[in-house]
């Protein structure tokens, strides 16, 4: 009789000005599967939200949560989530089973960012620093759960800038190529952040991407059952490849 394999923990990492509240319906699908999960919030989101916001305290924060795992992980991670997730596991890759990089295949560099930057420091000016455009965005473009989800933990307002800036030093290309076990690339099929796919692809030791039909952007809130199902089969055969 096959012994069935033990399941990979699983570490998920949000994106910018949301927290660990947006993975809500895939921490509750995977534990109900017998997968060990957390959701961690980076600097300056969520409970950590009067902490600054720089490279090595995000990459240290998935270093935490890694160990609170148990040492080797399923890492998840979605836009900013992604970035820092790939670059995680370029420098501790013995603690990655493999790695799912989710709403990040365009380089974090060139006018893409500074077009961000731009306007996130517009929005910053407005009375209330753009909480109800935050939350209003969200109610519009996203499922009510979905919605409901991502606002939980509070909109991290003042971390845009200071994000943005940090993550423009990352090289997720190199990373990718520096990491050894396999990577999957889940894009929302109208994800403007599929801008560098092929090219992310390419750099992948051994990578596939993945497109969420329907999805936008925030793929895990926007089409929460066909992310999880995506989820679900790539932590399953993680935990087959032992």
């Amino acid at each position: 009789m096959e012994t069935p394999a033990a399941r990979v923990p699983v570490l998920l990492v949000h994106g910018i000005r949301a927290s660990a509240t947006m993975w809500r319906f895939q921490e509750e699908t995977l534990r109900a599967a017998g997968y060990p999960v957390l959701a961690i919030d980076l600097p300056g989101h969520g409970k950590r939200l009067k902490e600054p916001f720089t490279v090595p305290a995000a990459l240290a924060a998935i270093d935490d949560g890694v160990a609170v795992l148990g040492g080797r992980v399923l890492l998840v991670g979605l836009s900013l989530g992604g970035y820092y997730a790939v670059a995680y596991a370029a420098e501790h890759p013995d603690r990655v089973a493999g790695l799912v990089a989710a709403g990040c295949s365009a380089e974090p560099r060139g006018v893409l960012l500074e077009g961000y930057r731009l306007l996130a420091r517009t929005i910053h000016r407005l009375p209330d620093r753009g909480l109800w455009l935050h939350e209003t965005l969200a109610r519009l473009l996203l499922p009510a759960a979905g919605a409901r989800d991502v606002l939980a933990g509070g909109a991290a307002l003042d971390v845009m800038d200071s994000g943005l800036r940090a993550t423009s030093t990352l090289t997720p290309l190199a990373s990718l190529a520096a990491y050894p076990g396999r990577a999957w690339l889940v894009n929302g099929a109208l994800d403007h952040f599929r801008l560098n796919e092929r090219r992310f692809l390419a750099a992948c030791r051994n990578g596939q991407v993945i497109v969420v039909p329907g999805a936008t952007h925030l793929s895990s809130l926007a089409q929460p059952e066909r992310f999880t199902t995506i989820l679900l089969r790539i932590a399953d055969r993680v935990s087959r490849a032992g």
